[in-house]
């Protein structure tokens, strides 16, 4: 991209329309996904599916995520138009979130409630919130890979950088593709085999899966544990992730001030991962009788949930670099191995969970419900080998000159 285009696609203000519609379609995601992810499979299985026919509807969700977003990605690389893959994402969340927490409406329909017109209703429903899912989430990836860039030039001086910096991190990237004809009469596209070459792709697709894995699979036994195992009030399985939730913004807003260098990213990932760790033991160990630990275990959790994504994300950014005609493909191959994988962890652990001669979870001597595992020790192991895998890796940040312009009007 030549000199006179950057600069003018770069420092142009953004409108606070555009900022406000990306902000609402990226919070309907991160909202949609969070309920997602907590509370779908305690919801089915409470109204009256078994743990492998939840299980089902959440791989069926997870399976169509993930080949979407390889698909959108692609879509979304060759024409561009990032406003219309979001906007329609967002429509499709918003209507079939609903329909699958609203109730089975096939059955309904067909006046008949058997468990295969449920299984396959919900699975149905699932599926297609994660396609809209997909892509808005590729679209919002995507964008915020140049809006890093963009990021790491601007130095904040007074407070009125402060505040623009922070609202520039998430949305100045909307201007970037508000003109496609940039994107596709600079650059030809970059092939796939391009990405497929270098040692890094592979290195941060399995930091990023395994980040992924920590999150998604400790928010789905999250409910579990603290209602079946720690057996408190039916307000903790509200009250515990809120508090996970919160700590995680809270850490998430002092990070975006920091300039990543190459160890800086590693350290903070580390630290992030070395705190899943104890916080791991401590979940798997935990007995009934000392219960309320759980609220300390959780704040833990929140801070070390966004040391590990916002440094992660850091490094699948780091990885696009400059090569913006490839970023869709990036976020979205990443998404499918984090999508899958997630969904084929979570059936394991749910088949093992039915037929667990441990039911619900009680906790006594030496015995260790599958919530436990899914909660303690399998985020645990994923961020000991996300913590070796950061360490492998040859992270080159590139300098920036700064931005003297406003870039919120």
């Amino acid at each position: 991209m030549s000199n006179s285009i950057e600069d003018d696609s770069f420092s142009k203000p953004v409108g606070r329309w555009s900022v406000y519609c990306y902000g609402v379609g990226h919070m309907l995601n991160d909202i949609t996904s969070a309920c997602w992810f907590t509370y779908l499979l305690l919801f089915l299985t409470e109204i009256g599916l078994s743990s492998r026919d939840a299980a089902i509807v959440m791989l069926s969700g997870q399976i169509a995520d993930g080949l979407a977003t390889i698909f959108f990605g692609e879509l979304i690389d060759r024409f561009g138009h990032f406003k219309i893959w979001h906007g329609a994402g967002a429509i499709l969340v918003a209507v079939s979130f609903s329909s699958v927490f609203g109730g089975c409406i096939p059955c309904k329909l067909l006046s008949s409630f058997s468990t295969i017109v449920e299984t396959v209703s919900y699975s149905t429903f699932a599926a297609i919130f994660n396609v809209g899912w997909a892509a808005t989430q590729v679209a919002n990836l995507s964008l915020y890979g140049i809006a890093f860039i963009v990021f790491e030039v601007i130095r904040a001086e007074t407070r009125a950088d402060i505040e623009n910096q922070a609202i520039t991190k998430n949305f100045i990237s909307l201007l970037c593709r508000s003109k496609t004809g940039i994107h596709g009469d600079i650059h030809a596209r970059i092939s796939w085999t391009y990405w497929f070459l270098k040692i890094l792709y592979y290195q941060v697709a399995i930091v990023y899966m395994l980040t992924r894995l920590v999150l998604n699979v400790s928010q789905a036994y999250l409910a579990f544990y603290v209602i079946d195992d720690l057996q408190m009030a039916q307000s903790s399985k509200a009250l515990v992730p809120a508090i996970i939730y919160i700590c995680s913004f809270v850490v998430s807003i002092l990070l975006q001030e920091i300039a990543w260098k190459e160890q800086r990213l590693k350290a903070y990932y580390t630290a992030g991962g070395i705190l899943w760790i104890f916080c791991g033991v401590a979940i798997i160990l935990l007995p009934q009788s000392m219960s309320l630990f759980v609220y300390a275990i959780s704040i833990f959790i929140g801070i070390a949930n966004a040391l590990m994504t916002v440094t992660a994300v850091s490094m699948q950014n780091v990885l696009i670099g400059q090569d913006l005609n490839g970023c869709a493909f990036v976020c979205g191959s990443l998404s499918f191995l984090d999508k899958i994988s997630c969904g084929l962890t979570l059936f394991v652990l749910q088949s093992f969970h039915s037929s667990s001669p441990i039911v619900a979870g009680n906790y006594s001597t030496g015995n260790f419900s599958i919530t436990r595992y899914g909660l303690g020790l399998v985020p645990a192991f994923c961020s000991l080998v996300g913590v070796a895998v950061t360490w492998t890796m040859e992270l080159r940040i590139p300098s920036y000159k700064p931005l003297t312009e406003t870039l919120l009007e």
